[in-house]
């Protein structure tokens, strides 16, 4: 059984936990857990794997939505160095202080490789869900997308101070808020666009039209691509780019622009039924956690 499969076997069995986070009472919780194997390259110094780690979390509460409170983690490795061990907590600190949050701590213990699992806290009366999303609404996106696949590139070439760089994304905290009184429908694109568009057609029995030339791509993913199609595969299907995916009303668009502090983009529109981009028929392919883009 795969991470699909395993969602959806215990969807019916969890009614809280179907979005990017669950909401209890106004109280934000999620956790992530994030392997060396298949999220940390090699050349991925353990700053980064401690604002990347925490920073996944973090993007579930913005994708509510949400205030950012605090965070935790475990920390497991073969053994404990104590540099590595500090930069980690260096990397997980910035990110929430980045948000505003604090992070507060965790626990240790060891494994067989290095292994990060973190739980992020928010707060929101307000929680925008998946499942909002209405026909005529415009699809969007914040930021530009790709850069987690160009980051892999280079930490394929050598390029370890790029790539490193590309893999401290900002956790999109201040948007979700600011998009709070507009959008009807928000996720995070840890998934990659395609599967996010899918996973918001099915929660909010909807379809989509997606203008290709409208996704905002990434300038790293234009530096290592080897053509057009490469671009478009890296910026649609690789995910982990953690930028948020939502719908809104067209009248309000202006409005959303002059709040969120990240640029915004309208990728297509809310349509009665299926997924589509340009026309043709979009594969509900992207990020699978453990097993990396399929």
């Amino acid at each position: 059984m795969d991470e699909r499969a395993a969602l959806k076997l215990l969807a019916g069995k969890l009614p809280d936990a179907g979005d990017d986070a669950a909401v209890v009472d106004g109280l934000v919780i999620t956790t992530d857990m994030l392997h060396e194997t298949t999220d940390f390259p090699t050349g991925t110094e353990k700053y980064t794997a401690g604002w990347r780690a925490v920073g996944a979390s973090l993007s579930d509460v913005a994708a509510m939505g949400a205030e950012a409170v605090a965070a935790v983690a475990v920390y497991a490795d073969v053994e404990f160095a104590r540099d590595e061990l500090e930069a980690f907590v260096a990397g997980a600190s910035d990110v929430c202080e980045s948000v505003d949050a604090r992070y507060v701590g965790g626990d240790l213990d060891t494994f067989s490789e290095f292994t990060a699992t973190t739980t992020a806290l928010g707060r929101t009366d307000t929680p925008v869900l998946r499942s909002g999303a209405r026909s005529g609404d415009v699809l969007c996106v914040t930021g530009t997308l790709g850069r987690s696949g160009a980051a892999l590139r280079l930490f394929e070439a050598g390029d370890e101070e790029r790539a490193n760089d590309l893999f401290r994304f900002d956790p999109r905290v201040p948007a979700g808020r600011a998009l709070v009184p507009y959008a009807t429908a928000m996720m995070d694109s840890s998934d990659g666009l395609a599967r996010s568009v899918h996973q918001l057609s099915e929660a909010s029995d909807c379809g989509f039209s997606l203008d290709g030339d409208a996704i905002p791509v990434a300038e790293s993913v234009r530096d290592v691509a080897e053509d057009e199609a490469d671009e478009r595969a890296l910026s649609l299907f690789f995910g982990e780019d953690f930028e948020l995916v939502f719908t809104l009303p067209e009248d309000d668009l202006s409005a959303a622009r002059k709040a969120s502090p990240t640029p915004i983009s309208v990728v297509g529109n809310v349509t009665d039924s299926g997924v589509v981009m340009d026309g043709e028929s979009l594969p509900d392919r992207g990020y699978t956690h453990g097993q990396g883009e399929k």
